[in-house]
């Protein structure tokens, strides 16, 4: 059925607004951080996988790293095993970790590639642990209290945080044509596993690219002022103020000390973006107006 000429306006509107963004990020590595409600609701998984698709086919050079921390809990309880959290972070034992490399490195991780694959990408699924990708130390929480003169030190088992990235088989990936698609395992010296934030390591795998751009999906629409609006653009200094007077707080915290991580590295730019919108990646990078949160150096 043939377009209507309002329709057709439209839909030249859009391909023309594109155009300019397309040029500018033709040939640039872009890392974007999937997760939240994207990745459980296949009308959202499809149209991120096409998103993904269409950058790569325009000349950008997409990297995802994935999250899975609800797939990982739902097979948990499946098997009847309890999920504990210490300040946000799951307590993973030896045998909990199987689980999380089971979930993670394959079913959830294939199922991207294969979304990926699906709609005309040629996609790659890495975990850390491939390549020497991720080195992962253990991550040590202190707990301080008045009561104790020093601070108590809390196991929680086989979680990690990034020693440090080799990002030769990511390179190799993209130099071939490839996505690669990658899940937050790292290896530590002593040989273990560990469950690193996917966040963490999107920003420490944007900085070691020296990608143009870090996209993060979240489940809120971007960073919200004290009133609940959308904070639009924003300086690294508006972000520290905001910080500072509670304003950004509690779960957005990691995501946002991993964004500015990664722009005092030379990232251009991050997107904390609302995942819950169709082709949100498209939509942030490609229009005007964007669907979340831009911070800049």
């Amino acid at each position: 059925m043939a377009l209507t000429p309002d329709t057709a306006t439209g839909v030249a509107h859009v391909l023309t607004e594109a155009m300019p963004y397309i040029r500018r990020f033709r040939g640039k590595t872009l890392v974007i951080k999937y997760g939240g409600n994207a990745m459980v609701d296949d009308l959202l998984k499809s149209s991120f996988a096409r998103d993904i698709v269409l950058m790569k086919l325009v000349g950008i050079n997409p990297v995802v790293i994935h999250g899975g921390g609800p797939q990982i809990g739902n097979l948990l309880e499946r098997i009847g095993k309890e999920s504990r959290f210490v300040e946000g972070m799951r307590v993973t034992d030896s045998d909990t970790m199987d689980i999380v490399e089971m979930v993670l490195g394959g079913l959830v991780n294939k199922e991207i590639v294969n979304l990926i694959t699906r709609h005309g990408g040629r996609a790659v699924g890495l975990t850390g642990k491939d390549g020497d990708l991720i080195r992962a130390r253990k991550l040590v929480i202190e707990r301080r209290s008045p009561e104790l003169d020093a601070p108590e030190i809390i196991d929680i088992g086989h979680v990690g945080e990034v020693a440090s990235i080799d990002v030769s088989i990511v390179h190799m990936l993209v130099g071939g044509d490839f996505i690669p698609v990658i899940a937050p395992i790292g290896v530590g010296e002593d040989g273990h596993s560990y469950n690193i934030n996917a966040d963490l390591v999107a920003g420490r795998m944007a900085e070691v690219l020296e990608a143009e751009k870090l996209i993060l999906l979240t489940n809120t629409s971007g960073l919200l002022d004290k009133d609940g609006a959308l904070l639009t653009g924003l300086s690294t200094e508006d972000v520290n103020a905001r910080i500072e007077d509670g304003t950004i707080h509690g779960g957005m915290l990691p995501k946002i000390q991993s964004a500015m991580s990664a722009i005092h590295s030379g990232v251009r730019a991050v997107h904390i973006i609302d995942g819950r919108v169709q082709h949100a990646v498209l939509v942030e990078l490609f229009t005007d107006e964007g669907v979340g949160t831009l911070i800049r150096a």
